[in-house]
């Protein structure tokens, strides 16, 4: 529920209420405006009924919240949440530019790739030190090694830093070297793995599941912030459809989609929706065209050598290509690169 206070109400009379909704279970997620607070309570409303608190001192009134997720939806929080790394807004009006290697495979390609990213102006390095592959058998990445490779070229080209977390185990170790945490599509509905990233400070970009719908991809988003870290990016990567002509299926509604329904910045990964580099172009302006906070693009220097997902990947030169034909688009948009 949310808990509308008078504008008069003084600083004792809020304290109060939120003293009440914590002594019945809720967790309450205040926000102080210029003339009135607004507290979002969450937790089981059967236990405090809305006339009890209608009751107390300083309430103006008490307003349901209809959707279940509560902290990752409008109701509660209006404005967009920007998210800052590093100086890189991540909903703002610049839009935020993740690139790299799916795989990171030695500090000569990563840095190499890097300098070459930063120069077409990407802002946030992407890259793999933990690989979840399909096969057992399939290059699995440098795990420990790999997020120092990256830490160093984050520091070398002062930008800050994106990699998967896999396990509840090495949330700690994962987040000592990154500066985003990502939680890849396949581990969406790893609530335990949520959960334990929501403990973490660290920004949490969210891909979308397989083939999960925009409600259990916005409840997936809510495990993160009921524990705590409200800092998550949603992530549109396409999703698993009868379509066999490109990896996945695009769904470039859900940006829109997400934008109505969630406060929440949202990107778009077009290398992992289309699975074919001839395509990643024309993805990504759609969804920079339809309203997206930003891009992942894969890049890699010799993707015909890759050790992943090297047929999806951009080469430095037609990432470049892509940034220059992008900052029209942006600009149509109200947006800028």
């Amino acid at each position: 529920m949310i808990i509308i206070m008078r504008p008069n109400a003084t600083a004792k009379e809020i304290a109060a209420v939120e003293q009440q909704l914590i002594d019945y279970g809720f967790k309450t997620h205040p926000i102080y405006g210029e003339t009135r607070t607004i507290i979002g309570a969450i937790g089981d409303k059967r236990l405090l009924s809305m006339n009890q608190m209608l009751m107390m001192d300083g309430v103006e009134n008490v307003v349901p919240i209809m959707r279940p997720y509560k902290l990752a939806g409008k109701e509660l929080k209006k404005d967009p949440t920007v998210i800052n790394v590093k100086g890189v807004s991540i909903g703002a009006n610049a839009l935020a530019v993740f690139a790299g290697p799916c795989a990171i495979e030695s500090q000569e390609q990563f840095s190499g790739i890097a300098a070459q990213v930063k120069k077409s102006g990407a802002n946030i390095l992407r890259g793999g030190a933990f690989k979840p592959r399909s096969s057992p058998y399939s290059f699995a990445g440098l795990e420990d090694e790999g997020l120092k490779i990256m830490a160093n070229a984050g520091k070398e080209f002062d930008m800050p830093i994106c990699t998967e977390v896999l396990d509840t185990r090495d949330v700690e170790l994962v987040a000592k070297y990154a500066d985003i945490l990502q939680i890849g599509a396949r581990n969406m509905q790893n609530f335990k793995l949520l959960r334990e990233v929501g403990k973490c400070s660290k920004p949490v970009l969210l891909k979308r599941g397989l083939a999960s719908t925009i409600e259990e991809w916005l409840m997936a988003a809510e495990y993160i912030m009921s524990e705590g870290n409200e800092n998550v990016i949603l992530c549109e990567r396409g999703i698993r459809t009868f379509e066999t002509s490109t990896r996945n299926t695009f769904d470039l509604s859900a940006i829109p989609v997400c934008k109505e329904l969630s406060h929440l910045p949202i990107i778009a990964d077009p290398s992992h929706a289309a699975g074919k580099s001839k395509y990643v172009c024309a993805l990504a302006k759609g969804a920079i065209a339809g309203g997206a906070d930003g891009l992942m693009i894969e890049v890699h220097n010799c993707p015909e050598k890759a050790m992943s997902d090297g047929e999806q990947s951009l080469t430095p030169a037609m990432f470049s290509q892509l940034m220059t034909e992008l900052s029209p688009i942006a600009a149509a948009v109200g947006r800028t690169l």
